[in-house]
């Protein structure tokens, strides 16, 4: 890339990786965005922790939300393209199972919060959630053999966990929500 701005976006259009062009607002676009929106909001995690092994599994999320990227951007895999795989849905089965197994169980809902690592983990878990509704705002016949959608679902689990972890490793209690009484 010889510089950073090409003007071809001036007007209200971008090219995917597949070569068409689309509109900005469009549902591929959006949830493209909305990816990049949560990886940002890990790399404001990963600036908020100190643990290496926690630092690790959040690097591997944001390289793994590139190639979700990458997949939508291509509007599905193809032989050029980047996708995600069933194997990172199951990488993503087994942190929260290990993570969990260390971690109080839950017995009621739990305010987001506690830290500040703890805090920004549900604040990239809601954009996830937001990423997965878009997907499902895409039309498009390759989203039925993709593996994006069962790996938003679970990363979405996935930050919800490492959010109490964050807490837990800093000595601090998750909050429980307290219904008001009628």
């Amino acid at each position: 890339m010889s510089r950073i701005y090409t003007r071809q976006g001036d007007q209200g259009q971008t090219r995917c990786a597949d070569g068409t062009q689309q509109q900005k607002n469009c549902a591929l676009i959006e949830c493209n965005g909305t990816l990049d929106e949560a990886n940002s909001a890990l790399g404001i995690a990963r600036t908020l922790n100190t643990n290496p092994p926690l630092d690790a599994y959040l690097k591997t999320i944001q390289s793994d939300l590139f190639t979700a990227g990458a997949e939508v951007s291509a509007n599905g895999p193809s032989t050029q393209s980047l996708s995600i795989r069933q194997q990172q849905v199951e990488q993503l089965e087994q942190l929260i199972d290990q993570l969990d197994s260390q971690l109080p169980p839950l017995t009621q809902f739990i305010l987001p919060g506690g830290t500040p690592l703890a805090s920004q983990l549900h604040v990239a878990r809601t954009i996830i959630r937001r990423a997965e509704r878009r997907l499902l705002d895409i039309e498009a016949d390759w989203l039925k053999e993709s593996q994006l959608s069962a790996y938003l679902n679970r990363l979405s689990d996935t930050l919800f966990v490492l959010a109490r972890y964050a807490n837990q490793l800093a000595a601090t209690p998750d909050e429980v929500w307290h219904p008001p009484s009628n």
